[in-house]
């Protein structure tokens, strides 16, 4: 058991994003006075990743409103920031980092903010016109590449997850024509079931967005100046034209640099309940898997609220010792905004789990579906239903039965 760190210990943050960020606040709001370093492989100051795929992707917001803080407002917390720099080991006892400059820091306390990356599909690095989503210089790559084009132009979204299907209403929504290809029989069906990942699917659908599931991408073509630049071919033959192709295949955990570091690696940096990795190590955010207190359930969350709530949690215990550390046990939350739509959910779901849709319906597209997993209440899902969906939260945080939710729907 780790005592607390001294006011004046160095603090090394190593991610510049939301977690990091959120953590380094927290370290300067408990009063701490010694050095804190952020390390960030990025060489942008720390920005919002939602609005890379809505509102700075179609170009109604600046990349200036995406930052976290002026650079003022930073200025005033002491922070020591070294951005385009990446770390690329760790040796958690002898407390160093190293980086790929060769440069060494040491540290009397740790956060692992590296967050994850997006996957790519084998054989498409370097095709012009193919990108994956995870970066402002994607964005800006991306918004180049529609704007070269012009409206009509045609865009493949391979994935159907949150981030595709939020690209795919983007694109759509300044006039391209959007194909989105899906490998799963259900878009979300392992996220929010089958049933519920129809859902999203048809909205798509209503939209006029050809959606194609259940069938996979064999290989992409390149034909730069052609009529169709890039070329998608999927398992059953289907060759698509695209004018641009984004790939939303989901992310993993960056944790590369930290192999033979003395943390434990397994879809992510393995945590206790309380966020530590090891001792004076913490981590926070996309890389963090950690022990839900209320489950008992290794979990790791790729939602913006875990990141922020994550990083300043992480920072607490940290500062505080693993001796006088709290357990992190939030309410996940996360929404994705499609069209005119807003998707929300609360709580951690399961493809298993039964799902009762208690308030609208799939074809109003304004609902509230609870999931249930044996006789408790797991999960909350709206459509456009900000307002309704907030009333479970206190019942999801008393750990309620799924028949008071019930009854909170009928009241």
């Amino acid at each position: 058991m780790s005592d607390p760190l001294g006011t004046d210990a160095t603090v090394v943050v190593i991610g510049a994003s939301l977690a990091g960020l959120r953590a380094a606040e927290e370290i300067r709001h408990e009063g701490h006075t010694g050095p804190v370093i952020i390390v960030g492989d990025e060489r942008h100051a720390p920005y919002d990743r939602p609005p890379l795929s809505k509102q700075l992707l179609a170009g109604t917001w600046d990349v200036e409103r995406i930052h976290h803080h002026a650079p003022d407002r930073l200025d005033t917390l002491g922070l020591e920031f070294r951005l385009g720099q990446r770390a690329a080991s760790l040796d958690a006892a002898a407390r160093t980092v190293g980086f790929d400059d060769g440069q060494v820091l040491h540290f009397d306390g740790l956060v692992v903010a590296t967050g994850a990356r997006a996957r790519r599909l084998p054989g498409t690095e370097g095709i012009p016109g193919v990108w994956a989503l995870r970066t402002l210089d994607d964005c800006l790559g991306i918004r180049a590449t529609l704007a070269s084009t012009g409206e009509g132009a045609r865009v493949v979204v391979i994935g159907a997850g949150f981030i595709g299907s939020e690209v795919a209403a983007t694109c759509h929504g300044l006039g391209a024509r959007v194909t989105m290809v899906e490998a799963l029989a259900t878009p979300l069906g392992r996220v929010l079931g089958v049933a519920m990942g129809e859902a999203c699917t048809r909205l798509h659908r209503d939209h006029g967005v050809t959606v194609l599931t259940g069938v996979g991408v064999e290989r992409l073509s390149s034909y730069p100046g052609a009529a169709a630049p890039v070329v998608v071919h999927l398992l059953d033959g289907t060759g698509l034209d695209a004018d641009l192709v984004v790939v939303g295949v989901g992310v993993e955990p960056s944790v590369d640099w930290l192999e033979d570091s003395g943390v434990t690696l397994e879809d992510g940096v393995v945590c206790d309940e309380s966020l530590f990795a090891h001792d004076r190590v913490v981590a926070a955010g996309d890389v963090a898997r950690w022990r839900h207190p209320s489950t008992g359930e290794l979990a790791r969350v790729e939602h913006w609220t875990n990141a922020a709530e994550g990083g300043a949690a992480a920072a607490r215990n940290l500062l505080a010792g693993s001796a006088g550390s709290q357990p992190y046990d939030p309410i996940p939350f996360f929404w994705s905004d499609q069209y005119k739509t807003k998707i929300q959910m609360i709580g951690l779901p399961g493809p298993d789990d039964e799902v009762v849709v208690v308030g609208g319906s799939v074809e109003e597209g304004r609902l509230v579906a609870l999931y249930r997993r044996a006789d408790r209440l797991r999960a909350v899902l709206a459509f456009s239903q900000p307002r309704q969906l907030m009333s479970y939260r206190p019942l999801l945080a008393a750990g309620a039965s799924f028949d008071e939710a019930l009854e909170l729907a009928r009241s």
